[in-house]
């Protein structure tokens, strides 16, 4: 089934009420969820370990959903910025953390999602100023066939009003009386429906579902992503934002995005868990059999999957010298895997990077 040709994208706030008893029902058990993660997430010691770390394994699972693929092992040596090493892929998806960064540093700054920052974002993405399409001819077409599935809206006028739109309906937090969540699952429909950029729509997209629970204080940093869960239910995820579109059959898309919040918080808090027990494994090791011991060495190793001198002269404040010998005493121990890459060497903290692969 398409939309019919009088079919047009409406203004928010929903002229209907969307909190069935089955939706209701279903949100506890996700605030439940997700005041866990935020919990756990707290005790880590050092917010960058979490935000580089979950935002990569999201970068590249939020890239791949449009067919931007890269392997792990790529993506962290792209971090290295080796002049040896180039993939255009990962370079992407390095894009990706940045924008989440500075996503996150403007809404903890303003304590708003604005337009302004939603275009900085994609900025970041593509890297190109393009800001709102300006011209027609934007469809989406199924990948397989090229069937024209949804065509959004077309003029520029159009796509900044229901910019405008959304950007207030984002940031009345008393104003609907919604709870955050169905809210969050209706802003991203909204936004990809208005589809309001040429390219990195579902990306930034994505972002701002984690930036939205940050506004409502419902997690402190950007690490709960829903890319993985619609990877593994692709299908269903494109099916149901047409079903809204095509026949508003909201209590099915709520529930697809409420059960994806709930799973992603209990996958990210068992994995916060490994992460943790192996830094405090990492911590005792260290400390007990070298002189050179610090939080911001071990920081620096669970930051990193794969580190460098010149990433623990950064943040140790120590000459290349004292860095080389650190990462080469815990290499030669077996704490830390040593690699070669053109003329420089980088240092793999494995276990490490088996908890984040094989997540």
């Amino acid at each position: 089934m398409s939309l019919d040709n009088n079919w047009a994208l409406k203004e928010l706030p929903l002229n209907k009420d969307v909190e069935t008893k089955k939706v209701l029902k279903k949100l506890a058990s996700a605030h439940a969820a997700l005041a866990e993660l935020k919990g756990i997430a707290s005790n880590i010691p050092n917010q960058s370990i979490l935000i580089n770390t979950l935002g990569m394994q999201e970068a590249k699972d939020s890239s791949a959903i449009e067919n931007i693929i890269t392997t792990h092992d790529d993506l962290y040596k792209s971090e290295l910025n080796f002049d040896s090493f180039l993939s255009l892929n990962a370079k992407e998806v390095q894009n990706y953390v940045t924008a989440i960064k500075k996503g996150f540093e403007l809404v903890s700054q303003n304590g708003f999602i604005t337009n302004n920052i939603i275009i900085k974002i994609q900025k970041e993405l593509e890297g190109n100023n393009a800001g709102f399409r300006r011209l027609p001819g934007t469809e989406l077409k199924k990948a397989e066939t090229g069937e024209v599935v949804y065509t959004p809206p077309q003029d520029y006028k159009e796509v900044n009003r229901l910019m405008s739109n959304l950007e207030e309906f984002i940031n009345s937090q008393d104003k609907y009386e919604l709870d955050p969540l169905i809210k969050m699952a209706i802003i991203h429909y909204q936004f990809e429906s208005i589809h309001p950029f040429y390219d990195g729509n579902g990306r930034t997209g994505r972002i701002i579902n984690i930036l939205y629970l940050i506004i409502e204080k419902l997690q402190n940093l950007p690490i709960l992503y829903l890319s993985s869960y619609i990877i593994k239910n692709k299908p269903d995820y494109y099916r149901l934002l047409q079903d809204v579109r095509e026949t508003d059959s909201w209590e099915e898309w709520l529930l697809f995005i409420i059960t994806g919040i709930e799973q992603t918080s209990r996958e990210t808090i068992d994995l916060i868990k490994l992460i943790s027990n192996l830094m405090m494994d990492y911590k005792h090791k260290i400390r007990e059999n070298y002189k050179f011991y610090s939080q911001d060495l071990l920081n620096n190793l669970f930051k990193h999957p794969y580190t460098k001198i010149e990433f623990l002269v950064n943040d140790l404040n120590v000459s290349r010298i004292t860095a080389a010998n650190y990462l080469n005493k815990l290499a030669d121990d077996g704490l830390l895997t040593k690699k070669k890459l053109g003329v420089g060497n980088y240092y793999i903290n494995e276990p490490l990077f088996n908890i984040l692969t094989n997540r």
